[in-house]
């Protein structure tokens, strides 16, 4: 008898223990890793892109090379070489970069376009633009400064004229004025200064001379 009952505690025990649920269950799903956040992947800029090489975090090239535009890395790498610009953006401070590279991509598309004076022929062309529309202003200058100074010279003659004979009309004074030859100080001074401003040479010597 007192086997039997042993038997049924243990038989009572054991399906206690079956029966009762896993405490373990909710924390051993919290202890599984979790899985790794997706990689954020950079475009490389257009330099590194064009070299074929990995784009680092602090890449001198990117800020003024972006991957939209790998034409101006194309035209300064042509000329300049890719090695020379990064020397050359090194050696400057950030904030004279951006310029350094606009003038660097303005140089190699001006040598691309003349291999032979590059930038310098660009330079002359409007030099000599330059030169040209200031002689047409001085030109300008002197024949405006002829009219006033006709104009200055028909109303000092009208007003002698109707001082010294006030029977005559105006329109007589006028038509006295213009068929008799200009003989006046005033007028031939005006005429001096529009021969010497006109015998302006425009050309500019070139730079590469």
């Amino acid at each position: 008898m007192d086997k039997k009952k042993q038997n049924k505690q243990r038989n009572m025990e054991s399906s206690d223990t079956s029966s009762a649920p896993l405490s373990h269950s909710p924390t051993s799903s919290s202890s599984s890793p979790l899985p790794p956040p997706p990689q954020v992947v950079m475009s490389p800029c257009a330099a590194c892109k064009i070299l074929r090489r990995r784009c680092a975090e602090k890449c001198v090239l990117a800020p003024y090379f972006p991957p939209t535009e790998p034409a101006k890395f194309t035209i300064a790498h042509r000329v300049f070489g890719a090695s020379n610009i990064i020397k050359f953006l090194q050696e400057l401070p950030e904030s004279q970069r951006a310029d350094a590279v606009a003038s660097m991509v303005y140089e190699a598309s001006s040598r691309i376009r003349d291999p032979v004076y590059g930038c310098a022929g660009a330079i002359c062309q409007l030099q000599k633009q330059v030169n040209e529309l200031q002689a047409q202003l001085a030109k300008a200058q002197a024949e405006l400064v002829n009219m006033q100074l006709q104009q200055a010279n028909l109303v000092a003659l009208i007003c002698m004229e109707m001082t010294q004979s006030p029977q005559e009309s105006p329109q007589q004074s006028v038509d006295n004025f213009i068929s008799s030859p200009p003989h006046s100080t005033g007028y031939l001074s005006a005429m001096n200064f529009l021969e010497d401003n006109t015998s302006l040479n425009p050309l500019w010597e070139p730079l590469w001379t």
